[in-house]
C-alpha cells in the first residue's frame, strides 16, 4: 500500500478541526505531531510554525478571543508540552477556549524511556478543563468533539489531548515500525503476537464514521433573571454597569452588546476585552472615577467582571448597593 495516500490519524484530527471552522493551527514542528500538520494543510487549515511552544498557545488564545472559534495549538512530546504551561494557565485564568494537541511516545513504548516520554496528564490536569490520552484510532474524532465541547461550553477554558505517535501514522507504516512486516524471523513468537495484538487494538474500526459536530449554543439567562434585573433597574436611582471580557466570549455579538448598553443608558465602565466598546462614542461609557461611582451606586451590575483585586475584592462597592 502506498503510505503517501493512505488515510492516517492526522487526517482524522484535521477533519474535526475543519468541521469546527478552525482556520489556523499554531505549532513548533516535531515528529510526534507531523501527521496532524500535514492533515491540516491538506484541508486548507493554515499551519503557522512559531519559535517556542508557549507562543503557539498564546497565539491560539488570541485567535480564539478575536474570532470566537476555538484556538488550536499542536506541540510535540515532553518539553514541547512543558514549554506551554504559562500560556495554558493564562488561557485558564482568562477563560478562553483553547485546544492543545500533544504528541506522545508510541503506545508500546509508554513509560519505557522513549524519546521525550513523560507523564503529560499530570502536568496539565490542574490547569485544563479536560485532559485525556487517546488510545485507539477510532477514539480520535469522538475525543476531539468531546474536548471542543468541553472547552467552549459553560465557563470556557483550555483542554488537552495526548495522541501517541502510532495513532497518527498509517497502519502499514506502524506495522513496519513494529517489525511486523520484516522477513527476519528472529523476533520471539510471543513478542510478535503481542505487537500484532496492539496494532490490531489501536487500529480496530479505524474507518468508523461519526456524526458531525453539534453546535454549542451560547448560554442564555432565564426570563426570571431578566425580569428581576429589570425591576431592580427601574427602582434604582444611581445604577452602574461594569462590563468585562466574559461579556464578549463570542466577539460576533459585540454589536448586540453595544445596543444593549445604549438602550440601558446608565453609567458604564469597561475592562479587559470589553474595552473595544470605547470606540463607540455614542455609548454612556466612562473612563475615570469608577471607584467613586461604585461607592455612590445603589445598583451595581457585574457583566463578566469578577470581584478580584481590581475591585479590591468588592470593597470599593457601596455595601448598601444591590
Amino acid at each position: 500500500m502506498n503510505t503517501s495516500v493512505e488515510q492516517h490519524g492526522g487526517n482524522s484530527v484535521a477533519e474535526v478541526l475543519h468541521r469546527h471552522n478552525v482556520k489556523w493551527i499554531f505549532t513548533l514542528c516535531g515528529g510526534h505531531i507531523s501527521p496532524i500538520l500535514t492533515g491540516c494543510n491538506a484541508l486548507g487549515i493554515r499551519v503557522i510554525d512559531v519559535r517556542h511552544e508557549s507562543t503557539a498557545v498564546f497565539a491560539a488564545d488570541s485567535i480564539s478571543r478575536l474570532s470566537g472559534i476555538i484556538g488550536v495549538a499542536a506541540v510535540t512530546a515532553g518539553p514541547g508540552l512543558t514549554n506551554t504551561i504559562t500560556a495554558i494557565k493564562n488561557a485558564q485564568m482568562a477563560q478562553v477556549p483553547v485546544l492543545i494537541l500533544g504528541g506522545a511516545a508510541a503506545t508500546v513504548l509508554k513509560d519505557r524511556g522513549s524519546l521525550q516520554d513523560i507523564d503529560h496528564l499530570s502536568v496539565v490536569e490542574s490547569i485544563t478543563k479536560y485532559a485525556k490520552t487517546i488510545k485507539r484510532v477510532q477514539d480520535l474524532q469522538p475525543s476531539l468533539e468531546e474536548a471542543i465541547a468541553t472547552a467552549t461550553s459553560g465557563v470556557p477554558g483550555p483542554v488537552y489531548l495526548e495522541i501517541p505517535v502510532d495513532l497518527l501514522y498509517p497502519e502499514s507504516l506502524v506495522r513496519e515500525w513494529y517489525g511486523l512486516k520484516s522477513i527476519d524471523k528472529s523476533m520471539p513468537w510471543w513478542m510478535t503476537r503481542y505487537l500484532n495484538w496492539n496494532v490490531n487494538r489501536i487500529f480496530k474500526d479505524k474507518n468508523k464514521t461519526f456524526p458531525k459536530n453539534t453546535k454549542i449554543e451560547d448560554a442564555q439567562d432565564t426570563s426570571l433573571h431578566i425580569h428581576r434585573l429589570s425591576e431592580m433597574l427601574q427602582s434604582a436611582k444611581q445604577p452602574v454597569l461594569l462590563i468585562g471580557s466574559q461579556a464578549l466570549i463570542n466577539p460576533a455579538q459585540h454589536e448586540k452588546l453595544a445596543d444593549a448598553v445604549k438602550n440601558l443608558n446608565i453609567p458604564t465602565f469597561v475592562s479587559g476585552m470589553a474595552r473595544g466598546l470605547l470606540s463607540k462614542s455614542y455609548l454612556p461609557i466612562f473612563r475615570h472615577e469608577r471607584t467613586k461611582a461604585l461607592k455612590e451606586a445603589d445598583l451595581v451590575i457585574l457583566a463578566g467582571v469578577p470581584c478580584d483585586f481590581r475591585l479590591d475584592y468588592g470593597r470599593v462597592i457601596n455595601h448598601k448597593a444591590k
